[in-house]
């Protein structure tokens, strides 16, 4: 399937948003994207550090700083070393740095933007409503719930009675996490 995507602000607003944004941001936000993209481009420089890795994963996500400690020097500079090399495909520079505890989709898009700027883009929620794609609200949530309650309903998947909640549903749950886990090895 290919995402389809339609820009929502008109062409005419964009370089004013993107001013208006900048204004906008408070003093720590301004620090906090500084030090991202020279962190970004000690990387592209060869310092693949975790300091400079936090100083990015820090701009995007507070939350997610105390998980890069999960990470050995050598696992962090083995996946900036494939994410800062020109050579690397977005998969392979993406996937190196997913491989990384603490590093999710979005993070890595992050990362991937520090390093290289003029070639990545951030990939988060309000980029993407921009885009055309609402957030994942409650009525998203209830969509999905009436489409794996369909399936569920439909005895494709059957009652795990040995595991905890042994429902069709948990059963659905846990082959669509599966199939993702291993669809993306």
């Amino acid at each position: 399937m290919v995402a389809y995507f339609q820009l929502q602000p008109a062409e005419a607003d964009l370089q004013h948003l993107a001013e208006e944004y900048w204004k906008q941001s408070g003093e720590k936000e301004k620090e906090l994207e500084k030090a991202a993209f020279e962190a970004g481009e000690a990387i592209r420089n060869g310092d693949y550090t975790l300091a400079n890795l936090e100083a990015i994963v820090r701009w995007k996500s507070e939350r997610a700083v105390q998980y890069l400690i999960g990470n050995s020097n050598e696992k962090i500079k083995h996946a900036l070393t494939v994410a800062a090399s020109p050579q690397s495909t977005t998969s392979a520079a993406v996937k190196a740095l997913l491989d990384l505890h603490g590093v999710d989709i979005t993070i890595a898009s992050a990362i991937l933007a520090a390093i290289f700027p003029d070639r990545y883009t951030v990939l988060d929620f309000r980029s993407l409503e921009a885009l055309g794609h609402s957030r994942h609200d409650v009525h998203f949530y209830e969509e999905y719930l009436a489409f794996c309650k369909r399936l569920a309903d439909s005895q494709i998947v059957k009652p795990q009675g040995d595991l905890p909640a042994p429902t069709p549903l948990r059963a659905l749950d846990r082959a669509l996490w599966e199939w993702s886990k291993t669809h993306l090895e």
